[in-house]
Formats: structure tokens, C-alpha cells, sequence
């Protein structure tokens, strides 16, 4: 099923022109922030055919026939790498049960809304976008890349473990209802997870006892196929989970069943950053300028990310769109650093870290040779709040250009830019604040 749908996906690209142009592009001048390795100054970035081939310094040779864009002034970084969203509608389970491991984000999604616009006037280039948290389990999320497209085949993302999403789990009070099938209890979130990992170890004890044999091969179960790929290692575990003892719970689950997992939110993680860092555990983090909403995240600090990324831990940062606007995942990672966090840590919490949390490090996360083109222009630091996201681009392909007032607006404009008698607005620079 996934390759097909990888081949769907590469066939609507095609047929949609979405490849980049074959003439090489060299991006020179700029500051280049690659994450891995230190900063480049005057640096020069060729890209081709969606990929980048070169990245150094002044001196690198640009090709013959290259289309040279001048960047003195700028700086060039990764693509930032958005580890929990909910942009495009996702709806995951619903209340018919707890747990909902057969539904797919990619069933619900609509590529073509706005916010992925947003998205992009916020320099990200890969979103993990999530079913909701509230149940048990929510169902499958799906990766996406920031292609143009209609269509969810030409946007989604096949990782190196050949999967196209993880599986959203959450405990704390957000499933708890003790009503229709859902646990009133924390004791009870994991009982019910434990006998749902018990049947799916059961399941794919049969399918390896009947190996090539099709004829011994259980009845096919949608509800435990994708358990099976958690237990096989293929897809990662993205559990929400907010206070201290939720985090140890979530890991002694992912220890118990072997399972790989990515903690999302842990507002109590700074109190826990040493046994997270113990059991080799990746935190997702959220950073709130302005907390409160929920009583389970009343310990929340700004200092969470510095905590632990300074304990050991596989830090990265997210937005959980509409909680954070995708505009200002790049605001969290300053805010971030005022509270203790390094600068270098931020960066790669916005980049390189996300992309390990969704097996995608060897194609996105980082300015190397052979990886996808996804990066981004900035105005100035990364740090400085104002500094602006001057371009977005994916796979070589323009994405976002401040330039455009169109583009801006979903920059600075303002929320008019998503009613529906947008387009007269989008015309008027003044009223967006074009300068």
C-alpha cells in the first residue's frame, strides 16, 4: 500500500510540473547556517533538480549556465521542520472508541486550505500533521512535505523506515471521560493501552509463525496492522503528554511493548529530564509565551527546552497549529534561547532534531549535498524578532517570496486573509502593511 502510494504521489508531481527547473540555482552571499558543521559567512548554496549539490564557501565553483540570486545580507538555513500540527482539518478518532489506530490523518486532510500558506510564510517546509488528543489512541498522522498540490498524494512524505506517518497517542485528562469506552482514570489510559499492545503482539506472533505461508496468515485486522509496524520498529509512537508522572507512564509503556516514541509537550519535562534523557527518549516540545489553558500544564516552563537539551535529550520544537500559528515557530526557538536554551540546540530543535523524530534525517534537516533543497531566506538572525522569513522554498521550488503581496499577507496580514472576499484585500498593499 505505501509504495503504491508513493508511485501515485511522483505521478501527480510530475504531471503537475512540480519538479524544479534543471538549470542549477546558486544562492550566494548569505550566511549559511548548514546544523551540521558551523556557520558558513559569505557562503554560496547550489540546488538542482530539487536537491542540493553544493554548499560552501565564496570561493565554490557555480556551474555553467547556474541562475544566480544574490543573497549578501541574508541568512539561509534548513527548512524548519514542524513535529506536531493539525493544520488542514485532520480528525482522527472519533467518539466511538478510545482508541482509533486504524484512522488516518491522510483520509481527512485538505491540501489546498490556507494554513499550509501560513505555513509556508512561517519558513516550514515538513509538517507531522496529528489526529487530535482526544483519545487514547487517535490514529495514524501523516508526514507532509510543502509541495504545491491538490491532492494529499502529491504532498505526502515517504521516510526512510518506508512509512508515511506515525500514531498519535495521549494521556493525561485530555482522553480521560469515564464515558462510552473511555478510561476515567490514569490507571485506567494504560490498562487500556496495554490490552490493545497485548493483541497486537499476538497478531504479528501469528503473522511471523506463518512467514511465506498466505494461507496461514491471520484474518486481516486494520485496527492492529499499524501496532504491528510500531512493534516492528517502522513507525514511531508520537505521544502527547503534559506532567511528570504521564511522561514516565509514556515511557514505561514504549519500554514494556519496545516500542520507539517521541514525547510531545512535556510541560513537566524539566523535572524529568534526566530519566528522559536515561531512556534515550526524543521530546517534541511546545513553547508558550503566554501560559495557562490547562490545569496539567500549570508547571509549564520556558526552560523546558533548555533543561533538556542539556540533560541529553533529542529536543525539537513544535507548533500544534492553532496553538502556536506556524508563523512563529521560528519566534518559539528565540524565546527558547532567552530562557537558557543554546542557540545551536534551538536551530537544530527547529531542523535536524525534527527531522530524526520522524525518520527523515537523511533527507531534510540540514544544508548537505544529496538532500533535499528545503530551506529558507531569513531578513536577519534567527533570533531577533525582526527578522522575517524572506523566502520558502521546497525541493528547489520557490514556495513563499515576501516579495509577492499575495505571499506577504499571510505573513503580516492578519486573519482577513483567510475570509472568503480575500482576493480584493490581497490587492491592496496598503492594507496589509506593505512597505
Amino acid at each position: 500500500m505505501i509504495k503504491k502510494i508513493l508511485v501515485a504521489a511522483m505521478a501527480f508531481a510530475t504531471g503537475n510540473g512540480l519538479f524544479a527547473q534543471s538549470n542549477p540555482v546558486a544562492f550566494t552571499g548569505a550566511t549559511i547556517y548548514p546544523i551540521i558543521g558551523k556557520p558558513i559567512t559569505n557562503g554560496t548554496l547550489i540546488v538542482q533538480n530539487g536537491k542540493i549539490i553544493a554548499v560552501g564557501a565564496a570561493s565554490l565553483k557555480i556551474p555553467s549556465g547556474a541562475i544566480v540570486q544574490d543573497a549578501s545580507g541574508k541568512i539561509i538555513m534548513p527548512g524548519i521542520v514542524d513535529t506536531h500540527s493539525h493544520l488542514g482539518g485532520p480528525e482522527g478518532g472519533d467518539a466511538s472508541a478510545a482508541l482509533n489506530p486504524d484512522t488516518r490523518a491522510f483520509d481527512a486532510i485538505d491540501p489546498t486550505t490556507d494554513g499550509f500558506k501560513k505555513a509556508l510564510a512561517g519558513g516550514i517546509t515538513t509538517i507531522n500533521i496529528m489526529p487530535g488528543s482526544g483519545h487514547l489512541m487517535s490514529g495514524q498522522t501523516v508526514y507532509v512535505k510543502m509541495r504545491e498540490g491538490k491532492v494529499m498524494e502529491d504532498i505526502i512524505e515517504v521516510n526512510e523506515k518506508g512509512i508515511y506517518g506515525g500514531m498519535k497517542m495521549a494521556n493525561g485528562t485530555n482522553p480521560m471521560r469515564g464515558t462510552n469506552g473511555f478510561p476515567g482514570t490514569r490507571a485506567k489510559s494504560a490498562a487500556m493501552d496495554r490490552e490493545l499492545f497485548v493483541k497486537a503482539q499476538e497478531y504479528k506472533a501469528k503473522i511471523d509463525k506463518a512467514g511465506k505461508d498466505s494461507s496461514k496468515m491471520p484474518e486481516r485486522d486494520l485496527r492492529l496492522e499499524p501496532l504491528v509496524e510500531i512493534l516492528q520498529g517502522k513507525r514511531i509512537v508520537h505521544f502527547h503528554t503534559h506532567k511528570e508522572n504521564d511522561i514516565l507512564t509514556a515511557i514505561r509503556l514504549s519500554k514494556e511493548f519496545g516500542f520507539r516514541v517521541v514525547l510531545h509537550h512535556v510541560s513537566e519535562g524539566w523535572k524529568v529530564a534526566d530519566e528522559i534523557a536515561k531512556a534515550n527518549v526524543a521530546c517534541s516540545i511546545i513553547v508558550i509565551e503566554s501560559p495557562g489553558g490547562k490545569l496539567e500544564a500549570m508547571d509549564y516552563s520556558s526552560t523546558n527546552g533548555g533543561v533538556m537539551s542539556k540533560a541529553g535529550v533529542l529536543t525539537g520544537l513544535h507548533t500544534d497549529d492553532g496553538i502556536t500559528d506556524s508563523r512563529l515557530l521560528i519566534r518559539s526557538a528565540a524565546v527558547a534561547v532567552k530562557a537558557g536554551m543554546g542557540k545551536q540546540a534551538a536551530l537544530e530543535a527547529l531542523t535536524i532534531n525534527g527531522a530524526k523524530m520522524l525518520d527523515m534525517s537523511t533527507k531534510i534537516g540540514s544544508l548537505e549535498k544529496g538532500k533535499d533543497a528545503d530551506f529558507i531566506i531569513l531578513s536577519g538572525d534567527p533570533f531577533s524578532v525582526y527578522t522575517k522569513v524572506e523566502q520558502t522554498w521546497v525541493e528547489g521550488k520557490k514556495r513563499f517570496d515576501i516579495s509577492n503581496p499575495a505571499d506577504k499577507a499571510f505573513l503580516v496580514g492578519g486573519y482577513k486573509v483567510y475570509s472568503p472576499d480575500r482576493a480584493e484585500y490581497l490587492n491592496h498593499d496598503d492594507e496589509i502593511g506593505v512597505q
